[in-house]
C-alpha cells in the first residue's frame, strides 16, 4: 500500500485538529486581556479546549490546575490520534510517547531535587500512562528526595541513566534532565531503522538528526565552560550518533582549549549560519541555535512528505508549542506584565 493511501485517513483527522490550533490573531487577542480568569474563560470558547476546561471555575482555578488541564490537553490530542492509527502508525506512536514520560519525568525529578514535600498530583495523567507506560508516575511525584526518585525507577529503562549520573560529582538538576534527553535521543536514534521503514524513516530522521546534533553541542559546550570537564568524561556522556556533524568535528569540539576556540569550530559547522546572527545582529546563544532551527524543522519535513508519520510529528509538535505559548501568556497576565512584554516572551521564544 502507497504511503499516499496508508495515510490519507490520518492525515484528514490531523487537518481537522490542525485547523483548532490558534492562530496569530486570536494569540493577541488572548494577550490582550487583563485577568487570568478572562483568559481561562477566553480558552473555554476554543473549539480545542472547551472540554477540557468544562467545569473549571475560572476564578479559583490555580496554577498547578491550569497547567495540568493544558497538559491533559495534548495527552487527549495524542490519545485521538492513536486511536485513529493502524498498527504501524501506534508503533511510531509508541516511539513518540517517550518524549511524553520524559517531560513528566522531569516534572517528578524538579519536585524531588527540591525536597517539596508537597506531593506532585498527577492522577489526572494515571490513566493515560497506564496505557503506555511502566513507569508508577504517581508513586514518582511523591518522592521527596533524588535517591527516592531514582530507587522508585528501579527495573525501569531510565534508572541506568540517571544511576550514573548520581555518581559523579555534585550532579545538578540539569545533569539529570540532560542525562534524559540524551538517552531519548539515543535510544531514538539506534532503534529508528527497526522501526520504521522508507519515508517514514526520511521523516524522522531529518527531524531528530539535528536535534541529536545539537544536544551534543549544548553538552560539550556547558562541560566546557561550566565544569571544566576532561575529553575523556566528555566523551562518555554524548549520543554516541552523527548526523550533519562528521567525528572529527566532534572531536574538535570536544578537545579544543577554550570556550573561544570552540565556537571558531562551530563556524565550521552546517550550522554556523544559524548560529551567527540574531535580528539585532548579534551572536545567538547555544541554547538560541538549538530552538531556532527547531522551529523550522517539523514544517519543512511536513511539506516534503506530508503522507508520512511527519503529519503526526508535526501537529504534536505544534500542539505542545501552543500549549506552552498559552502557559507562558496566562503566567504573564498573572503577573500583570504588558502586552506587548507578554507577547514577545510567548510568541517570539
Amino acid at each position: 500500500m502507497s504511503n499516499l493511501l496508508k495515510y490519507s485517513g490520518i492525515s484528514t483527522k490531523i487537518r481537522a485538529m490542525h485547523s483548532k490550533l490558534i492562530k496569530p490573531s486570536q494569540y493577541e487577542t488572548l494577550v490582550s486581556l487583563e485577568k487570568v480568569s478572562e483568559a481561562l474563560a477566553w480558552l473555554k470558547h476554543q473549539p480545542a479546549y472547551t472540554h477540557v476546561f468544562e467545569g473549571l471555575e475560572e476564578n479559583k482555578a490555580h496554577r498547578g490546575e491550569i497547567e495540568a488541564l493544558l497538559t491533559n490537553a495534548l495527552y487527549e490530542d495524542f490519545t485521538k490520534i492513536y486511536r485513529f492509527a493502524d498498527i504501524k502508525q501506534r508503533k511510531f506512536m509508541d516511539f513518540y510517547f517517550m518524549h511524553y514520560e520524559i517531560a513528566i519525568l522531569k516534572r517528578c525529578l524538579r519536585s524531588a531535587y527540591a525536597k517539596s514535600e508537597n506531593a506532585m498530583e498527577l492522577s489526572m495523567f494515571r490513566a493515560f500512562f497506564e496505557k503506555h507506560s511502566d513507569v508508577d508516575i504517581v508513586r514518582l511525584g511523591s518522592c521527596m528526595s533524588i535517591d527516592e526518585f531514582i530507587n522508585g525507577l528501579r527495573g525501569s529503562r531510565y534508572y541506568g541513566p540517571l544511576s550514573r549520573i548520581k555518581q559523579t560529582s555534585d550532579p545538578s538538576l540539569f545533569d539529570y534532565e540532560m542525562a534524559l534527553d540524551l538517552y531519548y535521543f539515543s535510544y531514538i536514534w539506534k532503534t529508528k531503522d527497526k522501526v520504521l521503514k522508507k519515508k517514514d524513516l526520511e521523516s524522522l530522521t531529518e527531524v531528530y538528526g539535528p536535534r541529536l546534533d545539537l544536544l551534543n553541542v549544548q553538552w560539550i559546550y556547558r562541560a566546557k565552560k561550566y565544569y571544566d570537564m576532561a575529553p575523556v568524561y566528555i566523551y562518555s556522556l554524548l549520543i554516541p550518533c552523527n548526523y550533519k556533524l562528521r567525528p572529527a568535528i566532534i572531536r574538535s569540539l570536544v578537545e579544543c582549549g577554550s570556550v573561544e576556540e570552540f565556537f571558531t569550530i562551530l563556524e565550521r559547522t552546517p550550522y554556523a549560519m544559524s548560529y551567527r546572527k540574531e535580528a539585532n545582529g548579534e551572536l545567538r546563544s547555544i541554547e538560541t541555535l538549538y530552538t531556532t532551527i527547531l522551529k523550522n524543522i517539523f514544517s519543512l519535513a511536513n511539506r516534503r512528505n506530508p503522507y508520512s508519520i511527519a503529519c503526526i510529528n508535526a501537529y504534536l509538535y505544534f500542539k505542545e508549542e501552543e500549549i506552552q505559548r498559552i502557559t507562558t501568556i496566562i503566567e504573564g497576565i498573572r503577573y500583570h506584565l504588558p502586552p506587548g512584554e507578554i507577547a514577545n516572551y510567548a510568541l517570539n521564544t
